[in-house]
């Protein structure tokens, strides 16, 4: 993927440190610093125009988000969409950091158990069997999310690729993690009002494209609390 930014994309870039991170390797174990608090910190993984991620942090005060992206131009675009996230009071979204870096060596810039939600939506499929180790639910990518992510932390997954998400499945069995909330068409019964669409996510539904997602439950408290929850709802059936 290649894309041609406007002439001074980089000083744009610059002119905003209160939002954009442009060498986030310097924060690895200290992203609550940038943040000023001790708030959960929820990351997307390929946050692509931002819409997502910046409406997430508007929705989301209590939650410290950091969007991550290896393209300018994209840091660009989600600036802009940050902006218009925080609607007609133009509040500043303090809870909001985007992030220029590849994600392929994601460890450089998270420590051990500093995030609590990594989110993954339509990510490159990568189709090639060759290109397997490229797909970000790979069990190469997963090991390092399984590192970083704390006790009460969660993958959420979303795609329109039924070939991405048939190995995303086998690729967390393997590795014997829990997934919940599987869907093969998320928005089979209209659109799901609870959660934030990104723009692919719009395009797609207004096409009739099926969505397909999961969660996945990563550290010990956050399995204890979905493991409570299947016990109520049991309770609940009797």
């Amino acid at each position: 993927m290649r894309l041609r930014g406007r002439k001074g994309i980089r000083e744009a870039l610059i002119a905003q440190p209160e939002l954009i991170i442009l060498e986030p390797a310097v924060y690895k174990g200290k992203w609550s610093t940038q943040f000023g608090n001790d708030n959960p910190i929820h990351v997307e993984l390929g946050m692509g125009k931002g819409k997502f991620i910046s409406e997430l942090s508007y929705l989301n005060p209590d939650i410290n988000y950091i969007g991550v992206d290896m393209y300018d131009e994209l840091l660009r675009r989600a600036g802009e969409k940050a902006e218009l996230a925080r609607g007609a009071d133009g509040g500043n979204i303090a809870n909001l950091k985007l992030a220029l870096f590849n994600i392929e060596k994601i460890e450089d810039i998270f420590d051990t158990h500093e995030l609590e939600r990594i989110y993954l939506n339509f990510s490159d499929p990568w189709p090639k069997k060759r290109h397997a180790r490229r797909r970000l639910t790979h069990a190469g990518f997963v090991r390092k999310y399984t590192d970083i992510l704390n006790d009460r932390g969660e993958i959420h997954f979303k795609t329109d690729s039924r070939s991405l998400f048939e190995f995303s499945l086998n690729s967390f069995a393997d590795m014997n993690l829990r997934m919940r909330n599987i869907s093969l068409d998320l928005h089979a019964e209209g659109a799901r009002t609870d959660l934030v669409m990104t723009e692919y996510e719009t395009k797609f539904f207004e096409q009739g494209v099926n969505i397909h997602r999961m969660e996945v439950v990563i550290g010990k408290q956050a399995m204890d609390a979905h493991l409570q929850r299947l016990e109520e709802m049991e309770r609940s059936e009797e």
